[in-house]
């Protein structure tokens, strides 16, 4: 990362996670949309525009359309996933309604230092994802035990039932899962994802797009040729390149079962 892209304030921010949400929504990002999106009027997009240009972030001519530059692709992903693993951690473990949610997410994103931030999403992440302090906790509990009598050996038998549970679910990679690679799936064919393979840093690009353990994405066009994959999961539009879309594996859903 360049040292001017170390210092983006937290307006810049705005208009980059707006490009990307445009990008992923609609294929691309017009001043236009991005002024609305932002509430903000045209001459201040246009000169927020022209500092993600100068600083090598964004594509944009005048009247054109905008598009984001490798190393501006990189940051808007890691913006848009880090408001995303707030967002659903304060819907999922602290029940607050949707809307809230979100606001709090975009205030909280650029409110706090970058490694509290950094490691509240990771946290956000552990909760989602370990099958003992992850999502079955959170549908069960919410942020804090249901019964306030529950004692020790309460809670022994509490984590045994999970750890039993856990041994049933077939474990991805084996025969018995069914997992496919995600560009095994059909245009049109949706999975939910199981495992990412590959290194840290391929895993790390991999779930700044979204691409989650537990996450449902739909193919929207597989060539068979083609050098990329497109997706789609929670109403964004994520573009894979085959190699990284062969590391997602899935399991196979059937229309209407999640």
């Amino acid at each position: 990362m360049t040292a001017a892209t170390e210092t983006l304030t937290e307006s810049l921010e705005h208009y980059l996670e707006a490009i990307a949400q445009l990008i992923r929504e609609k294929r691309v990002a017009r001043s236009k949309d991005i002024a609305q999106r932002l509430n903000v009027n045209r001459s201040s997009v246009t000169g927020a525009l022209q500092t993600l240009r100068d600083r090598g972030l964004i594509h944009y001519e005048r009247y054109g359309f905008v598009t984001l530059t490798e190393e501006g692709e990189e940051i808007a992903n890691r913006i848009v996933r880090r408001h995303e693993v707030l967002r659903d951690f304060f819907v999922k473990v602290l029940g607050l309604p949707e809307t809230e949610a979100d606001d709090a997410a975009c205030g909280m994103e650029h409110g706090i230092s970058k490694q509290l931030l950094e490691r509240l999403v990771d946290f956000a992440e552990f909760v989602e994802t370990c099958p003992r302090a992850g999502a079955k906790w959170v549908r069960g509990f919410g942020y804090h035990c249901a019964d306030p009598g529950m004692t020790r050996e309460d809670c022994e038998s509490c984590v045994a039932q999970c750890l039993d549970a856990l041994r049933t679910v077939p474990q991805p990679g084996t025969v018995e899962s069914l997992s496919v690679a995600l560009t095994d799936l059909p245009t049109g064919g949706r999975g939910q994802v199981v495992k990412v393979q590959g290194g840290r840093e391929v895993s790390r690009r991999l779930m700044d797009q979204g691409i989650l353990v537990g996450r449902v994405v739909e193919v929207t066009a597989a060539p068979s040729d083609g050098a990329r994959i497109e997706v789609r999961s929670r109403g964004y539009h994520i573009s894979l390149p085959r190699g990284e879309a062969r590391r997602v594996l899935v399991r196979r859903l059937e229309d209407g079962v999640e």
